[in-house]
C-alpha cells in the first residue's frame, strides 16, 4: 500500500469536504517530526516514543498516521522531494562544464554535511525496505524520482561537454548514490574529510563519464579507417 493509498484510506473517517485539510495537517505533521525520526531510526520509533520526543500527543498521531510506517514514509517522502529540486538551479544556471561541476560538488557537499541525520533515515528506510513489504511501493517511488533527479544532471553535463555519459540512467545513478552513502558513513563515523574527499570521487566520476577520447586513440582509429580494404586471397592452382 503506497502512501496515496494511505491517505485515501485513513481520511474516510472525516468528511470528504475536510480530506484536504486532513493531508495538509498529515504534511504539516510529518515535517515537525522529521528531526526526532531522523535521530531514533527506524527500529527505535513508535507513534508513541515519536510523541514523547516532539510537541505532539500520541493520539494526534495516531489520528493522522494509522502506525509509525505511515508516519516515516510520509516524513521522508517530503524530504526527498525537496530534495530533487535542490540542484535544479546549479543545472538551469550552469552555462559551462565547469560551473555545473562546482555547483553541483557545492550542493552535494552541504547536503551531506549539514542533513547528513535525514539521508541516514533515508538509508535505514530502503534497507528496511528488503524486509518490510509495506515499505518497497514507496521507496521504490523515491528511489527512481532520485534516480531521474541524477540523470537530469548527468544529461546536463552531456549537453555542456559534447559527449555523452557512456552509462544508462540506473547504472548512473547507482554510482553515485554509491558514492554518496559511503561519503555519509564517513561523515557520520567523524571522518573530517568525509565531505571533500566524496566531492573528489565524484568529480573524478563524471570526468571519467565526460572524458573526451585520448588524442592517441583518436589518431589509431583514423588510421585504421584510412587504410585501404584488404584484398582477398586467391585461390592457389592445383
Amino acid at each position: 500500500m503506497t502512501t496515496h493509498q494511505r491517505v485515501k484510506k485513513h481520511a474516510q473517517r472525516v468528511p470528504k469536504a475536510r480530506v484536504d485539510k486532513f493531508s495538509e495537517r498529515r504534511a504539516e505533521l510529518g515535517e515537525a517530526a522529521l528531526t526526532t525520526l531522523a535521530a531514533l531510526g527506524y527500529a527505535r520509533t513508535s507513534l508513541r516514543e515519536i510523541a514523547q520526543n516532539s510537541e505532539f500527543s500520541h493520539g494526534v498521531l495516531h489520528y493522522y498516521f494509522s502506525d509509525k510506517v505511515d508516519l516515516i514514509i510520509c516524513s521522508v517522502k517530503q524530504y526527498k522531494a525537496r530534495c530533487v529540486t535542490r540542484y535544479d538551479h546549479a543545472v538551469e544556471s550552469a552555462t559551462t562544464y565547469d560551473e555545473l561541476m562546482e555547483g553541483f560538488l557545492q550542493s552535494l557537499g552541504d547536503t551531506l554535511r549539514d542533513e547528513g541525520h535525514v539521508h541516514r533515515l533515508w538509508y535505514d528506510l530502503r534497507s528496511q525496505a528488503l524486509f518490510e513489504e509495506a515499505f518497497r511501493a514507496d521507496v521504490v517511488q523515491i528511489d527512481k524520482s532520485l534516480e531521474s533527479m541524477i540523470w537530469r544532471i548527468m544529461s546536463r553535463f552531456a549537453e555542456l561537454s559534447g559527449r555523452p555519459s557512456g552509462m544508462p540512467p540506473s547504472a548512473t545513478y547507482a554510482l553515485f548514490d554509491g558514492l554518496f552513502q559511503q561519503g555519509l558513513l564517513k561523515h557520520l563515523s567523524g571522518d573530517t574529510q568525509a565531505v571533500p574527499a566524496m566531492q573528489a570521487d565524484v568529480r573524478h566520476a563524471i570526468s571519467h563519464l565526460f572524458a573526451a577520447p585520448a588524442v592517441s586513440d583518436v589518431a589509431a582509429n583514423s588510421a585504421i579507417s584510412a587504410l585501404p580494404a584488404k584484398a582477398p586471397a586467391r585461390k592457389r592452382a592445383a
